[in-house]
């Protein structure tokens, strides 16, 4: 299921760094590695919490790489050949990949862990702070 974006109203305001990045976002997406999102059950008034699990058989702990640049969370994955080994038959190629989540503003990357071939990074959502602001109206004669 894809959505497309029309940020483009007259009544959104400001958004235009949002439309970039889901750009540059749906433009990287080849489909590799696989991946979940998956909301976790709230416990005792703890903030909403996601989980992004992606298939990651056969990479190591030193070959992938989790970073937030730019309010995005970045996962990385490199493999190098191992030049040693002879193949009569090779259908496991090894791979690199970049998967980029563009994370909303207030979103906090709690961890990862690696287990079992899937990568798991935990995420919370904190409830927005609710603000009110009066503006001035000036009255010029």
């Amino acid at each position: 299921m894809s959505r497309v974006p029309s940020l483009s109203s007259p009544f959104l305001l400001g958004f235009d760094e949002i439309e970039r990045a889901l750009d540059r976002v749906v433009k990287g997406a080849d489909g590799y590695p696989p991946y979940n999102i998956e909301r976790c059950d709230r416990a005792n008034g703890q903030p909403e919490r996601l989980r992004i699990t992606l298939a990651v058989a056969g990479f190591t702990r030193d070959q992938l790489d989790v970073t937030i640049e730019e309010n995005q969370l970045v996962i990385r994955g490199r493999q190098q050949d191992d030049k040693a080994r002879q193949y009569i038959h090779r259908g496991i190629a090894a791979r690199h990949f970049q998967r980029t989540f563009v994370l909303a503003e207030g979103m906090l990357v709690l961890g990862a862990d690696l287990k079992n071939g899937l990568l798991s990074i935990d995420l919370a959502r904190p409830e927005p702070e609710k603000v009110v602001k009066t503006i001035a109206i000036n009255e010029h004669e």
